[in-house]
């Protein structure tokens, strides 16, 4: 069995590299010529528990390759970043790109899985058709499904063993072709279903911590105007049996839960209100803290904050939509306090340098 993963990243990469350890012949394809220059030569490009051990292993039993070339293979997993554009819709361009670079490689037979989040109808109403556009029938010689990835920084390695998975197929049989591959390395349970079902599971999954985390960062506000402990309240609260209200904090980070909630309301902005004022209210966050912060100085007559971890969560690397380096950078540009950070996970020098002043 051969195995071509398209994008190298935080997905991309252990995927392609849990797979080659079961012994699938795998080559990881990205555009970066460093990042390929690296792997080949067992130097890894981004943080993640497990990872090293896995390459080095890899590459001696001669199980994975990076490429900057897509070559043929009877699966082909596409993790290329999806992020979302200025109206909050979610930005296809990286996922076309990458089913485009199948056309000259594909036979029938193949499988085509997509573990890139994705808004809802993707599947049917765009890679589909791309598919399709090549002259072959989506279920009957080439198969077409959406697996997306569910995992947590930090466990990465665990977890996408471990973890059950979903597989929503264009077609019942590619589905069930999809899942023949996930068997050789998933111990948790693999539920099929259709692909739009799968594409709005992973993305409630996501939008329910994010809604759930708005409520409690909303209590807080609420709770600082009235003179209130609010941590007080959600320990009081939670003593009730069938009451839950999650940990407040300065925001929400990641390109999972601070990004998926957006790919709904932009798919429905009519009915996805609930949804849509939660981005609102865990979005506004960090100027809270800001203010919070400035009113503590301004008490103390201070002169330096220290920022103390600038990733979206704590012993990893990753700072995309980072609250706390949000905080960080508008503390620079709008205060003339002295701002210092200290991450061991993250190379201060080019954070620094993103900076200007306004």
């Amino acid at each position: 069995m051969k195995l071509t993963v398209i994008g190298l990243g935080y997905i991309g990469l252990p995927t392609g590299l849990l797979f080659a350890s079961k012994g699938v012949d795998v080559v990881g394809v990205d555009i970066n010529s460093n990042v390929v220059e690296g792997l080949n030569n067992g130097k890894l490009h981004i943080e993640e528990t497990g990872m090293e051990e896995l390459l080095h292993a890899s590459l001696a039993a001669g199980n994975f390759k990076a490429s900057l070339e897509v070559e043929t293979a009877d699966y082909y997993i596409v993790a290329v970043p999806t992020p979302y554009l200025p109206d909050n819709s979610c930005d296809l361009s990286y996922m076309k790109e990458a089913i485009a670079k199948l056309k000259d490689v594909l036979k029938k037979g193949d499988t085509i899985i997509i573990e890139s989040t994705i808004a809802p109808r993707t599947m049917e109403d765009v890679a589909a058709p791309m598919i399709a556009a090549y002259g072959y029938e989506i279920g009957e010689n080439i198969f077409l499904a959406h697996c997306p990835e569910r995992v947590l920084p930090g466990k990465i390695i665990e977890e996408m063993v471990h973890n059950n998975r979903i597989i929503g197929g264009i077609t019942p049989n590619c589905a069930k072709k999809a899942k023949e591959l996930y068997l050789t390395l998933v111990k948790g349970e693999i539920f099929e279903t259709k692909a739009s079902t799968a594409e709005m599971s992973k993305l409630m999954e996501n939008t329910y911590r994010d809604v759930n985390i708005a409520l409690a960062n909303e209590l807080v506000k609420i709770s600082d105007s009235l003179g209130i402990n609010a941590l007080d309240v959600i320990q009081l609260a939670n003593e009730h049996p069938r009451v839950n209200i999650h940990f407040p904090g300065p925001g929400v980070g990641g390109h999972c839960l601070a990004v998926d909630p957006y790919f709904i309301v932009a798919s429905d902005r009519a009915d996805a209100k609930l949804i849509a004022i939660s981005r609102e209210i865990n979005s506004s966050m960090p100027a809270f803290v800001i203010g919070k912060a400035k009113k503590i100085m301004a008490a103390k007559n201070g002169k330096r904050i220290t920022v103390l971890g600038l990733t979206y969560k704590g012993n990893i690397d990753d700072i995309r939509e980072s609250p706390a380096l949000e905080i960080y950078h508008q503390l620079k540009r709008e205060t003339d306090f002295e701002i210092v950070a200290q991450d061991s996970h993250v190379n201060l020098d080019w954070v620094e340098a993103d900076i200007k002043k306004h």
